[in-house]
């Protein structure tokens, strides 16, 4: 079988299944798994599928914020590793920019006190604000799955502070696509945080590499990525080639 119909082969069995091992594909193909493994390389470099370790899974873009409260329980551990971390990078002074999100939302308790806080995200507001941190909350409207403020008036509102250092949640970390989420609104409240700050963090955990959503926020430059310790060591080396990555353990 030759590589074009072997790798179109591929891409439908997981369309079909969603996922599926080395061994299925290379079953299903008359391959080798080295054969199979070097199509899926080249596969998740063209970008259209997510290696995970022994197998692959299907590319499907997301356009659909999920609610605050399902995420809130996912990843606990590691969310609360990244907040940590994430907190550690934040100098009494600074002024700061936390984008709404449930791993933002884990670095406050472990923030200094004497800093400046914007955000637009209510729930980080609300924490901020029982921490007795100096916090200006933007305008606009507010996201009922992400409770976010977006929308012209948050962009205007946001457009008025420079930050030293900005913290961005992301839902997907892509080594061709950059930067992705869901909601184009948001997207532009996220890229205009970035450009007003010093220095930009990215936190996301393992879960979102590889993945890929509606909207561009921005490309693998100029930022460093606060993550946890992903059992696939090959794809995170990968993704250190292009951006500046810090690892935490749960």
């Amino acid at each position: 079988m030759l590589t074009p119909e072997r790798q179109r082969m591929i891409l439908r069995i997981l369309k079909e299944k969603g996922a599926a091992t080395v061994r299925e594909l290379a079953e299903a193909t008359r391959s080798s798994e080295a054969t199979v493994r070097r199509d899926l390389h080249q596969l998740e470099e063209a970008g259209k599928l997510i290696r995970f370790h022994g197998g692959a899974e299907t590319l499907g873009i997301k356009a659909e914020d999920r609610p605050v409260g399902e995420r809130l329980t996912e990843m606990r551990e590691e969310k609360a590793a990244i907040g940590r971390r994430a907190a550690a990078m934040v100098q009494k002074g600074d002024c700061i920019y936390l984008d709404a999100g449930t791993t933002t939302l884990q670095m406050i308790d472990h923030l200094p006190q004497d800093i400046v806080v914007v955000t637009n995200g209510l729930p980080v507001a609300e924490r901020c604000l029982e921490r007795d941190l100096k916090t200006y909350l933007i305008g606009g409207v507010v996201k009922p799955a992400t409770k976010a403020l977006v929308g012209r008036g948050a962009l205007d509102a946001l457009s008025q502070y420079r930050f030293d250092k900005c913290f961005i949640g992301i839902n997907g970390i892509h080594l061709l696509h950059g930067l992705t989420t869901p909601d184009p609104e948001e997207a532009h409240i996220k890229r205009l945080a970035m450009e007003l700050s010093e220095d930009i963090y990215v936190l996301a955990d393992e879960t979102k590499f590889g993945k890929i959503s509606f909207a561009l926020v921005h490309p693998l430059e100029r930022l460093t990525i606060i993550t946890n310790a992903s059992k696939n060591v090959e794809r995170l080396r990968e993704f250190q080639n292009l951006t500046n990555i810090e690892v935490v353990t749960a």
